[in-house]
């Protein structure tokens, strides 16, 4: 459950709060609606996203549906560091995308009296945990778990399954690339994934 009334007015102190899932759960969606509200209540916010991630906008982070607010896009988490200057809140969407240094910067800025909120993808494609995401999670006060619906089963997905034919960590894409998947589902997409490969290797031969 996640509470947002945990002020101590006698120490000044920050926090960190994760919002992870699979594609098309909403992680980008909840973070903007809880940086919104904090710019509503006249807080000082920064917004910081990789560079890597230009498929809407190269500097707003922009959900699926379009929901947008401003942002500084940066090649390396050490970067956010140099920024968060005279801030209250700070929002780091894409959080998967960056290096490992993410944990430290997050945790520095949370001892410095900043509440960070940071959204990001669980697992990878083959879905195994992706990047800094865990370490993340595990040192966030924090970690809301959202998730997608199965376009196979309708059930809940929390799987994001790649259409497209790569097998870079890396490959930035939307419904033509992937498909939020159920566990039951993912599996079997997995598996038939892997028969037809083996398949067109045995033609090859």
């Amino acid at each position: 459950m996640f509470l947002e009334n945990t002020v101590n007015h006698t120490e000044q102190f920050g926090w960190i709060e994760v919002i992870c899932g699979s594609m098309f759960s909403g992680k980008t969606e909840e973070l903007i609606r809880r940086l919104k509200r904090a710019q509503f209540a006249k807080q000082r916010v920064e917004i910081f996203k990789p560079s890597v991630d230009t498929r809407y906008d190269d500097e707003e982070v922009v959900s699926h549906n379009e929901n947008r607010i401003r942002s500084t896009p940066v090649p390396a988490s050490s970067n956010i560091r140099l920024l968060a200057n005279d801030v209250d809140v700070i929002g780091i969407d894409e959080a998967q995308f960056f290096d490992d240094e993410i944990v430290a910067v997050c945790n520095d800025l949370a001892n410095r009296g900043i509440r960070v909120i940071v959204a990001g993808l669980d697992m990878d494609f083959k879905g195994k945990p992706f990047g800094p995401m865990p370490a993340l999670m595990a040192t966030a006060e924090y970690v809301t778990k959202v998730h997608a619906v199965c376009t196979r089963t309708g059930n809940l997905a929390h799987y994001s399954y790649r259409k497209a034919q790569s097998d870079d960590l890396v490959l930035l894409g939307e419904t033509q690339e992937y498909e939020p998947l159920s566990r039951a589902a993912y599996y079997k997409a997995m598996k038939e994934h892997e028969m037809h490969n083996k398949k067109e290797r045995n033609n090859e031969q």
